[in-house]
């Protein structure tokens, strides 16, 4: 999982890759991700994907649904990812 900015549309401009700040004015940012289903690699905006920060390193995880095969997928996520993803502005659900 890899944050990139660009417009919301199509592939980002650009191109560049963006840290764990918040997104460029103007700009959302999307997320690579593959879904192990069908194996399609594809560019996600933040608002494609939720978050959950548990209580442990098994409780915590991301997931979307396949824009392709429609498969609902989840992944773990280690404090990378969640860094990641929380600066780019994706929905964040803390469990205890």
């Amino acid at each position: 999982m890899s944050p990139s900015s660009g417009p919301r549309q199509g592939p980002p401009a650009g191109g560049g890759q963006r840290g764990a700040g918040a997104p460029a004015a103007g700009r959302e940012v999307t997320f690579k991700a593959a879904c192990p289903q069908c194996k399609a690699r594809f560019e996600l905006a933040a608002s494609a994907l939720r978050l959950v920060i548990g209580g442990s390193r098994r409780s915590t995880f991301y997931s979307f649904t396949c824009p392709e095969c429609g498969a609902g997928v989840r992944k773990p996520a280690g404090e990378r990812i969640v860094e990641l993803l929380t600066g780019g502005g994706v929905s964040t659900l803390r469990s205890v």
